[in-house]
Parts: structure tokens; C-alpha cells; sequence
């Protein structure tokens, strides 16, 4: 195979993938210059109008298929290779920023619009996808519309989960028009390999000062659901030893769940993140409250041993006080160890672009943490200021972003065209 010459010249365009991250911003934007785009609402349904209207505009045929996946598709010389993808996800958190997830998307957007105007023509076809609902701000668990994909649920558990009006993903699918008639799985759609661009979430990278985070794994997760049932009562003429104070209980929890995560660091991450409280009134002892627990780590031994430390606390907090209590894991996956061949694929890329790298640890979770249980994984991340994300004010220098366009670019024509992968570094 003859190697097109410009293949190690090509450059993505940074002022149009910035222009394109900042356009799509203004779809949900907050006062405080975030973006709040939750999934299946009628601002996602218009961020998703958008971005097929870009890929369209790039002579891209779309699939959507019955989780409201969307698949661009730019052929290949050879159709029948499976497609290198590339993406993330447009929804966000209600006070999100304008890059955690959309970068993904959109950086993919870039390298086909790159290669389209260098009329590069890759071996295997390429994709872009966005996935549905990765947040899981509205539709508990997250990453549920990709962990359908990877057969992890099924179709029928990713449609029934409800919001907190009980509305549920197969309806708000239909309702906004994004209910696909293509199978939502591996089976159905094969990959050839799945890159995932996305900010770092954290303050590693511009602490070091590197441009890059080469991802070599993912942190392992498990999300619980509490419930604790007291009696409600009035706060005046009930003796404090007499009570059944349910949110006496969660606060007990809130300082387990802090004193777990201590106890097992720097790796660990406990969070108590969303608590509702019943009747929720100044002078009524709570009765109930519903809370979230969500555990992290690499090693899945400890992760488990953190899932033990949480059940006998809860046990013990609930017996002292007099509590009933409920307690369900909702999600789980073990650590994630990422496909060697597109780490290093990512790896080489860096050295064409000449970055600044380290290799990183994700700690969020991400569609990728599911795809890499199907086809082989690896994710790209960029610097975010001062770490911050799922918050209005995340912040990227457009340096950064250029860098992770342009190792994309390379990491994905290494998989797409085996010819890269044999030039000299």
C-alpha cells in the first residue's frame, strides 16, 4: 500500500473546532456561562440536530439506532472493515460546562472535516457517535445508552429508566424524535477500535504542566441508592432520646462514606452526591431520606472492601438510631484496563505532535469504560483549568484543545490506515 505523503502533515483546523465547541455552547447556556443540556430534553433533541447537521454537511450518512446512539459515517476504500469511532456525548450535568463530553464529540467532527479537506481517504471507514445519556443527571445509572451497546443491559432496562417526573428514556426518546430503528448493539454495529477524547476532570495534567493524558485505565465504580425510614415528628415536645431521626442516620452515612474514602487514599473516591429528605419542614424531625453513595478505585479488591465497610456501617447506624433502612448498589462495573495496541496508538500520536504527556489513571466514569469490554479502547485527555468540571465555570485554553485534536487525529488514522502505524516517530 503507497502511503499518502501528507499523512504526518496533516493538521486539524483548532479555530474551527473551537468555533464549533463555542456554537454549540449556546445551545443551554446558563447565566454563568455553563451549558445545562439534559438528556432527552428539547435542548438535547437541538444540540443532536445540530451536530447530524455538521455531519451531513461533511457528506456523512447517519444511523441512529433504538437507544438514540448517533453513528456519522465517512467510508473507507475498504467498506467492509469494520469503522475506527470516535466520540462522546452532547448531554450535561444542569450546571455543566461546555466541554465535558461535547469535545469528544466534536474533535471527531474535526478529524473527519480534516481529512475531508485533504482528501484523505482512510482504509477502514471512520465514525462519530454520540452516546446517549452518559451523564445519568436525569436517567439513573450513567453511560446507560453505551452499556446497552456493550451488552451490559438490555434494551428493555435502558427504555424503562424514569426521571423524577417517571418519565422514562423510551418515551423521551420518541417524544423528541431520536428513537432509531437500529439495534443498539456491538453485534449490530461492529468496531474496529473506539477512541474517546475528553477533558481530564482533574487538576493532574495542568499541575505537571502536560498537554496530553495518555489513558492507560479506568477507575472501577459502584453507585448506591440508600433509603432510611424513621418517624416523623413534631421538634418541639419530642424528647431527643426518644427520636427516630432519619437524617440524623444520613449524616451518620455522609461521614462513613468520608472517613471510607480517607482511609483507602489517594486512589479512593467516596461521595455522598444527591440527598432527599421527607417531610423537608424547620420544625418536623425527618422521617425519611433518600440518599447516593458513589465509591471509586483501580484496585477492585479494595473497591469491594469499601462496598463491606458501607454495609455493616449502615447496618450499625440504622440499629442504634432504630432506623429501617434500604440500601441497593444500582451500578457497578470493575476496573477498566484499556486495549494496549490503541494506548500506544495514542502514545505514538504524541510523539508526532511533539506534546507534553503523562501516562493517567480516568477517575470519572466515561462511554469508553463500557466499549472497552467490546472492541478495542483507549481515551485522550486534555488539560481542564484548575480541574474543575460538572460546573459552570470548566474552563480549557484553546491550546489544549488543538492538542487533543490533533493526537486523535493520528491516534485514529494509526488504527484506520496500518500504513501509519509502520512511519518512523
Amino acid at each position: 500500500m503507497t502511503v499518502q505523503p501528507s499523512v504526518r502533515n496533516l493538521s486539524i483546523n483548532g479555530d474551527r473546532l473551537w468555533d464549533s465547541l463555542m456554537e454549540m455552547a449556546k445551545i443551554g447556556k446558563t447565566a454563568k456561562d455553563g451549558v445545562c443540556r439534559l438528556a432527552l430534553t428539547d435542548l438535547d433533541r437541538e444540540s443532536r440536530d445540530l451536530f447530524i447537521k455538521w455531519c451531513k454537511a461533511e457528506g456523512c450518512t447517519i444511523r441512529i439506532d433504538k437507544m438514540g446512539n448517533i453513528f456519522a459515517r465517512r467510508e473507507g476504500r475498504n467498506p467492509e472493515l469494520p469503522p475506527v469511532v470516535m466520540g462522546s456525548h452532547l448531554d450535561s450535568q444542569p450546571t455543566g460546562g461546555k466541554y465535558d463530553g461535547v469535545y469528544g464529540v466534536l474533535s471527531g467532527l474535526e478529524v473527519i472535516r480534516t481529512l475531508n479537506e485533504a482528501k484523505y481517504e482512510t482504509e477502514a471507514p471512520l465514525e462519530v457517535v454520540c452516546w446517549t445519556n452518559e451523564e445519568g443527571s436525569r436517567f439513573a445509572p450513567a453511560m446507560v445508552a453505551s452499556g446497552v451497546f456493550a451488552k451490559v443491559f438490555d434494551l428493555d432496562y435502558g427504555h424503562s429508566r424514569a426521571d423524577v417526573d417517571g418519565k422514562t428514556m423510551g418515551e423521551e426518546l420518541k417524544r423528541i424524535g431520536y428513537l432509531g430503528d437500529d439495534e443498539a448493539t456491538i453485534d449490530a454495529h461492529p468496531m474496529g477500535a473506539y477512541f474517546e477524547a475528553h477533558i481530564e476532570q482533574g487538576p493532574i495534567l495542568e499541575d505537571e504542566g502536560k498537554d496530553i493524558g495518555i489513558v492507560t485505565d479506568a477507575q472501577g465504580q459502584r453507585w448506591y441508592e440508600i433509603k432510611f425510614t424513621g418517624v416523623e415528628a413534631h421538634a418541639g415536645p419530642t424528647p431527643m432520646k426518644t427520636r427516630k431521626d432519619a437524617l440524623l442516620g444520613a449524616s451518620r452515612v455522609v461521614d462513613l462514606v468520608n472517613r471510607i474514602g480517607l482511609d483507602r487514599s489517594p486512589l479512593a473516591c467516596a461521595t455522598v452526591g444527591m440527598m432527599q429528605i421527607h417531610p423537608n419542614s424547620r420544625n418536623v424531625i425527618p422521617g425519611e431520606v433518600f440518599f447516593t453513595v458513589d465509591f471509586r478505585h483501580p484496585d477492585d479488591a479494595v473497591l469491594a472492601d469499601m462496598d463491606k465497610a458501607l454495609r455493616e456501617g449502615v447496618e450499625k447506624i440504622a440499629s442504634d438510631i432504630g432506623l429501617k433502612t434500604e440500601l441497593e448498589q444500582i451500578f457497578y462495573y470493575a476496573p477498566v484496563p484499556f486495549d494496549r495496541t490503541c494506548v500506544d496508538a495514542v502514545r505514538n500520536a504524541v510523539e508526532i505532535g511533539g506534546y507534553s504527556a503523562r501516562e493517567i489513571v480516568s477517575g470519572a466514569g466515561h462511554d469508553a469504560c463500557y466499549l472497552a469490554q467490546v472492541t478495542p479502547t483507549a481515551m485522550i485527555f486534555i488539560p481542564c483549568v484548575d480541574g474543575i468540571s460538572h460546573n459552570e465555570i470548566e474552563e480549557v485554553h484553546k491550546h489544549w484543545s488543538d492538542a487533543g485534536g490533533q493526537v486523535l487525529l493520528h491516534a485514529v488514522l494509526a488504527k484506520a490506515d496500518e500504513t501509519v502505524m509502520t512511519q518512523s516517530v
